[in-house]
Order: structure tokens, then C-alpha cells, then sequence
């Protein structure tokens, strides 16, 4: 018959309670410390001394020292303890004034330009020693394997639909406005929907084959379609191509007003739509992976009160 393995026969309370037995060198402070009854420190001990050939304590006058063995073993036990308590720890708890953790984020440059300086303003502040990687957000085919494999936290978009295997959260909803030169005959006489359909647009490149965005996806179900006569990757430089001819974005308020602050006279308008438009929603999405993992629930928190700091009155 096969003999059980060391290891079948050790557990880590019993470890625990060689380690404790070793420094208290009592079986009833033992047992006091573990919250046990002392018959159950002395068949511990028991097991322990069947398992090492040693007694581990033994009576020297009124009390009890550790053998030889048993001190050798003091440093080990320790070492494992500590190793047990650090391997779990990350799963429990989480301080980001002494973590050093690498937060991985992706997020859509349509986002309102403050933002992700928010959001990294806010983990710097409370979490010195964590690193950030902010990441353009990848193609819709490639963010769920990326969010699963753990190359990325936390994605951070807008879409009519997000991802059904991914766990999301609603950070603020958006108006759709078109912003426009302040030269544009729009800004004096107002535009029709045919007119705004026949503007000349400027829109992101796709990210994919097939990539629509929300607008161009609202506008195929109301059966209209626009003229996008350009097109470019820097949704940031967006604006300033739009100053400078007659083309018109059509994007989140919140995007477009914050190239209207400021003292100095803007050379750009904002104008409504003259096509109904839904909210645009922006949510953080995240994987399963992360789900219950006290770094990832930090990072996705701080995310949320940064949206609602700026989603606020007080901010607009």
C-alpha cells in the first residue's frame, strides 16, 4: 500500500500552531492565542512530534523550552507563515499609499480632454508609487482579449451596446453637439437637417474594417447619411481643422465646450444638431479577471469619482 506524502499530512494551522507553540512554549497560552480548546493544541503537538521524531518541547523546571530541532525550525515556520500571509494579502487588501502597482487604461480620445488628467492626477496623488499607462483604445475585436489576458485594467469608451461578457459601469452621459467655425454660415442663419447632411463632415478614421462610430450607426437607422469629406486618427486635432475651414464635428458637448473656455475670444461655435441624436454613454469596462481584485476595484473607483467631478454643476 502506497505511503501518504509528507505534505498530506501538514496543514497550515498546524504550522501555525508549531509557530506559536514555539514562541509561547505553552500548550494553554497556545491554545489561547488560537482560540482553541488545549486538548486540541496537545494533539497538534502530538501529530508535530509523530511527524518530526522530535519532541519539539520539553519540561525544564516549572516550564517548557524547545528542543534543538525545535528551534532550528523557528525560522523556517516563520518564513512560511509570512510567505502564506503575503500570498494571499494582495487578493484582501489593497494601499495605494505604499502599492506599487502598474494601472493599465484605455480610453477613447473623445473623452473629455480633462479627463484622463483627472483620473491620473487622482492615482499620482493618492498612489505615489503605482505607475499609469494610458493607451489609445484598441480596435472593438482586440479590448475584451486585451481586458482578459491582463494587457489592460480598465477600458473607457463610449458605444451604443458594450460588450455583453464584460462587466461595465455608466461614468456620464454626453449631448451630441456639432462644433463649427465661428466663420461658419450656420453660426447666422441656422441649418436644416438636409443642410447639416450636406456640410461638409470631418470624422475619426475607422478603427477597423467595418467601424462605423455612433454617429454614422444612428444616422443608418434613420436611413440619412452625411458627407464626411475628411477624416483623420487625432481626434485632438480636430478642432483646430474645424477652425480653420467649414467643416463641422459632431461629437460630446463636453469635448467641444472645452475648446470655448478660456479668455481669449474662440474662433469656434457650438450648435445643435438639427438630427435627433440619443445620449452618447460613457462606461469603464472590465474583465472578470479583475472583477474582485482590490488594485483593480481602487483604480476603476477612481475613475468614477473623476467622471463625477466633472460631470457635476459645479464643474460644467
Amino acid at each position: 500500500m502506497k505511503q501518504p506524502h509528507l505534505f498530506d499530512k501538514i496543514d497550515l494551522q498546524l504550522i501555525r500552531t508549531l509557530h506559536i507553540l514555539l514562541i509561547e512554549r505553552s500548550v494553554s497560552k497556545t491554545a489561547m492565542r488560537l482560540g482553541q480548546q488545549q486538548p486540541a493544541v496537545s494533539v497538534a503537538l502530538r501529530r508535530l512530534r509523530e511527524l518530526t521524531g522530535d519532541p519539539i518541547l520539553v519540561r525544564s523546571g516549572t516550564g517548557m523550552v524547545p528542543t534543538d530541532v525545535g528551534l532550528r525550525m523557528l525560522g523556517p515556520v516563520t518564513q512560511i507563515l509570512q510567505s502564506a500571509e503575503s500570498l494571499f494579502s494582495p487578493a484582501r487588501a489593497f494601499d495605494p499609499a505604499h502599492a506599487q502597482e502598474t494601472f493599465r487604461i484605455a480610453a477613447s480620445d473623445t473623452l473629455d480632454p480633462l479627463f484622463l488628467p483627472s483620473v491620473m492626477a487622482r492615482i499620482k496623488s493618492l498612489a505615489p508609487d503605482c505607475r499609469v499607462e494610458v493607451h489609445a483604445l484598441s480596435a472593438q475585436a482586440q479590448y475584451a482579449h486585451d481586458l482578459g489576458q491582463g494587457l489592460i485594467d480598465v477600458v473607457i469608451g463610449n458605444w451604443a451596446q458594450p460588450s455583453e461578457e464584460l462587466h461595465r459601469a455608466q461614468l456620464f452621459e454626453d449631448d451630441i453637439m456639432s462644433l463649427v467655425s465661428s466663420k461658419h454660415p450656420a453660426v447666422r442663419r441656422g441649418w436644416t437637417q438636409d443642410d447639416w447632411l450636406a456640410c461638409e463632415h470631418i470624422a475619426p478614421t475607422p478603427a477597423y474594417p467595418g467601424w462605423r462610430g455612433v454617429i454614422d450607426e444612428h444616422l443608418d437607422r434613420l436611413g440619412l447619411e452625411r458627407h464626411i469629406s475628411a477624416r483623420c486618427a487625432h481626434f485632438g486635432l480636430m478642432p483646430r481643422m474645424v477652425a480653420s475651414s467649414l467643416l463641422v464635428l459632431t461629437t460630446g458637448r463636453h469635448y467641444c465646450q472645452r475648446f470655448l473656455e478660456g479668455d481669449v475670444p474662440s474662433d469656434l461655435a457650438l450648435l445643435q444638431c438639427p438630427v435627433p441624436f440619443p445620449k452618447m454613454v460613457y462606461y469603464q469596462l472590465w474583465h472578470e479577471r479583475s472583477h474582485n481584485a482590490e488594485a483593480a476595484r481602487w483604480l476603476r473607483e477612481q475613475v468614477k469619482i473623476s467622471a463625477l467631478q466633472l460631470s457635476s454643476p459645479t464643474a460644467a
